[in-house]
This record gives C-alpha cells, sequence and structure tokens, in this order.
C-alpha cells in the first residue's frame, strides 16, 4: 500500500497493530477492528498519548461524552472520542455503558453528585460545565439521575439548550489555572477553553488551536492598529487562541499568567510578537481572526 494520503494522527485511530475498521484501505495495519462505544463514568477523565500515566496529557473528557473504544489492554483503552475526534488513552476505569443517553448537561460551572436530595450528605464527585447526565427523575429541587445519585436541578439544562454569549460563558471560567491538554474548570488550556464556550452554545469545535482556525467561522481582515474586532472573534496565533471580551479586551488561557486573564490585545500581542514562546504562550505575530455567525 504506498502514496495513501496523511491522515491527522490526533484524529486517527490506528496504529501498526491496530486501526478503526473504517480506516481499511486507508493506513496500514495488522488488524482492523470495529470500535465500541462507551460512556465517560469519572468527573474527568485525562485522555493520554500512550498508555501511562506519566505520558503526556492530550485532551481531558467530561462525564457522560461517548468514546469510541478500539482495545482494553492493561487498564488502558485505546479510544478515540466522538466530542473532537480527538484519539489517545483513556483509564478503563473511567468508561462505563453507554447507555442510558443523556437528557440534560451540566450549565453551572461546577455542581456536585449526592448520595441522596439532601445538600448536607458528603458529595460524591463534581462535575463540570458542559459534563452529560441521564435524569430518571426530580425529587423536590434535586435531579436523580438513572445511576441513582442526585444533582441539583438548578444546575442543569436540557442537552439541547445553548449559551449564545460565548464570551460570557469564556468569562465564567476566568482565574482557573492553565492546564496543557485540560477542558474543565479546574484546568483548562487556550483551545480548551474556547472549545467549552462553543459547547455551550452549542457549536462544535475541534481540540486544538490550529484545528479550530482551520474550521471556525470567517476570516475577519485586521492591520497593526487590530481595529474593528467585535465580541466573540476568535484571535489564533501560532500554538495559541484567545477570544475577544470587546474591540480590545481578549481573554485566553495562557502559560504566561497561568491562568485564564483578559488583558489588552495589543498587549498580547505586542508580548507574544516579542518571543513569549513557548508552550501556552503562542509564537509570533498574529496568523488570523476569526468571526463566528452571529446566535440568536
Amino acid at each position: 500500500m504506498t502514496d495513501l494520503p496523511r491522515l491527522d494522527p490526533r484524529l486517527t485511530p490506528a496504529r501498526p497493530d491496530l486501526a478503526d475498521e473504517r480506516l481499511r484501505g486507508r493506513v496500514e495495519a495488522a488488524r482492523f477492528v470495529a470500535g465500541r462505544t462507551q460512556r465517560i463514568v469519572a468527573p474527568v477523565a485525562p485522555l493520554r498519548r500512550a498508555p501511562d500515566p506519566q505520558a503526556a496529557l492530550d485532551s481531558e473528557a467530561l462525564f457522560g461524552e461517548a468514546a469510541t473504544v478500539y482495545e482494553l489492554r492493561d487498564g488502558w483503552a485505546f479510544a478515540q472520542l466522538a466530542a473532537d475526534g480527538y484519539v489517545g488513552y483513556l483509564p478503563a476505569e473511567a468508561l462505563g455503558p453507554v447507555d442510558p443517553a443523556p437528557t440534560h448537561k451540566v450549565a453551572a460551572l461546577r455542581t456536585f453528585l449526592y448520595p441522596a436530595a439532601d445538600l448536607k450528605r458528603p458529595a460524591l464527585a463534581a462535575l463540570d460545565l458542559g459534563a452529560l447526565v441521564a435524569v430518571a427523575a426530580q425529587e423536590g429541587q434535586y435531579a436523580r439521575l438513572a445511576d441513582g445519585r442526585f444533582v441539583w436541578a438548578g444546575h442543569l439544562a436540557p442537552r439541547d439548550a445553548v449559551e449564545p454569549d460565548i464570551a460570557a460563558t469564556a468569562l465564567r471560567f476566568l482565574g482557573t489555572p492553565y492546564l496543557w491538554g485540560g477542558r474543565s474548570s479546574l484546568g483548562l488550556d487556550c483551545s480548551g477553553l474556547v472549545q467549552a464556550a462553543l459547547a455551550a452554545a452549542g457549536i462544535p469545535a475541534p481540540r486544538d488551536s490550529d484545528q479550530q482556525e482551520a474550521a471556525l467561522g470567517e476570516p475577519v481582515a485586521f492591520g497593526p492598529d487590530l481595529a474593528g474586532l467585535r465580541r466573540g472573534d476568535l484571535v489564533y496565533w501560532r500554538g495559541h487562541t484567545g477570544m475577544m471580551l470587546d474591540a480590545t479586551r481578549l481573554i485566553h488561557a495562557n502559560g504566561h499568567h497561568m491562568a485564564v486573564a483578559v488583558e489588552p490585545l495589543a498587549e498580547a500581542e505586542g508580548r507574544i510578537r516579542a518571543g513569549a514562546t513557548g508552550p501556552g504562550t503562542g509564537d509570533g505575530a498574529i496568523r488570523s481572526i476569526r468571526r463566528l455567525p452571529a446566535l440568536a
């Protein structure tokens, strides 16, 4: 098999010894298998580059999200996340049955799982904004989930509910620590922040900044004065992204502040262009600015 088109390894469930059955004829592998869909049952599950707890954290999966599993071995699952197609290794213990299908999502930045409809009972776990749950019934002010645990009903929204102001959603993460590969309110990276804000608005977004830059919105012309920008515009450097809060201010998760921070775009642009390179800081001049269609 020769001259095959190069596939993005981040989105391609294939190794020399194993690949997705749907990739037959497109990749070389010793064997091909049909994946099995499961759901994340851990509050947040790490997606690592290798089946090793010390391997690089490439992304995270939130409670209730689906993943296609191609192999389970030695406590690790070789899998592809349904939300953005990212491929890597999940702890096997973080996976459970695909059913029942989620009916609601967490609309609070973070909420707790309880063993009963009682705020005085010790919390069992915390769920993040965007986590998916299957509600079986409502008991007073609590939602009883299909697994028998409880969540404050006011922290949930129907799965198809949208929060159209993506900048307002991004601001909810202000001060959250920077975490390379993170997607939760405990820690997230630049593209994770953009992805979370867009997900709340019902807009699927790729995982990494270069993927987002290629897929999201339409290009916005800009000059050295960076004039004419709007709330919600997405700014892309090499290896970094942020979102405009208004014509001049940017919110971004970044390695300079090691947190989600708000600062003048001109200040961030000057610092990055001057050579503040490295993980989470961006590299060089702004490459593009993307504008999404207006949301209702």
